[in-house]
């Protein structure tokens, strides 16, 4: 138990010390559908509130709100919708970002083992070209990427431990964006004119460890994102470029501490920060830091 405290502390420091960068286009909260705590309960109400930091001076306020239906022990759903507000030296904007839709199903339990499995679709409320006073902005000012993508997750609970993996497939490209960094007085973003984005891959690990009265529960986890492939954009002389290096690794660790308020409610905080980044990450994403705090009502 000590070597699991001494754990849960160095990855709670290494949440406030680094400060790269993250990607995440949804892949990392879809997770989300494979949580199965109360399951005598047959639905779930959760808000957030998420504040992080990205490129540049960059910060954001993202909360979101999502409902759990539940059928039956073994089919759930769940929808959700995201809002954003950057603010930065462009300017601040703030907008509806995407709706996501996930259905999960979860497998009869067998030797302490049990697997469940998503399938699941991003829309988005956006193109991803939101503009200031007519002026283009990268897309780390843009509240969706623009696609209506796929997602295909598994999961696979033992014990403590959790291991789950997914994708995340772009299968329409609404994006619309027109920023171009040589109009943007700054290098600090890329060219992301009719921006393309390759998929995602995910692998996490998470290891859940609750106090004697179960009042608190902590979940350090460790995510691998693998971007498949170079994004591309459109430049000024309306060919397809693509932008080296976008593809690759990210490592992330991340700390969510739940608290039961009841038997029907609860307060979670999560911390999260990058070990190691791609070198280009032209999508917007990029986050130093992430500290969201949820709370969750099921009836």
């Amino acid at each position: 138990m000590k070597k699991l405290f001494l754990f849960v502390v160095f990855l709670f420091l290494a949440t406030l010390s680094f400060a790269q960068g993250c990607s995440d286009a949804g892949i990392c909260s879809v997770n989300h559908g494979f949580d199965s705590d109360e399951k005598q309960f047959k639905n779930t109400i959760e808000v957030a509130a998420i504040y992080s930091l990205g490129e540049a001076d960059l910060s954001y306020f993202s909360p979101y709100i999502s409902y759990t239906k539940r059928f039956n022990e073994k089919y759930s759903f769940t929808s959700k919708v995201t809002f954003s507000t950057a603010n930065g030296s462009f300017g601040t904007r703030s907008q509806f970002g995407d709706a996501f839709l996930i259905g999960n199903y979860t497998f009869k339990e067998k030797n302490n083992k049990q697997w469940s499995t998503l399938v699941g679709f991003k829309f988005p409320f956006t193109a991803s070209n939101l503009k200031i006073n007519g002026y283009s902005l990268p897309l780390d000012y843009q509240s969706s990427l623009g696609t209506i993508d796929l997602f295909l997750g598994t999961n696979l609970n033992y014990k403590r431990w959790d291991f789950n993996a997914a994708v995340q497939i772009p299968m329409v490209n609404l994006n619309k964006n027109s920023y171009f960094k040589e109009y943007g007085g700054t290098d600090d973003f890329p060219s992301t004119n009719l921006f393309e984005r390759k998929p995602d891959a995910l692998l996490r690990a998470t290891y859940s460890i609750k106090t004697p009265d179960k009042k608190f529960t902590f979940k350090p986890n460790v995510l691998f994102i693998y971007h498949l492939g170079e994004d591309s954009y459109e430049n000024i002389f309306g060919q397809r470029e693509n932008l080296k290096g976008s593809d690759g690794l990210t490592l992330n660790g991340n700390l969510i501490t739940s608290y039961n308020l009841s038997k029907q409610s609860s307060l979670m905080l999560s911390l999260a920060s990058p070990f190691l980044v791609r070198d280009s990450r032209p999508d917007g994403l990029t986050r130093s830091f992430v500290a969201g705090l949820q709370y969750q009502y099921s009836f």
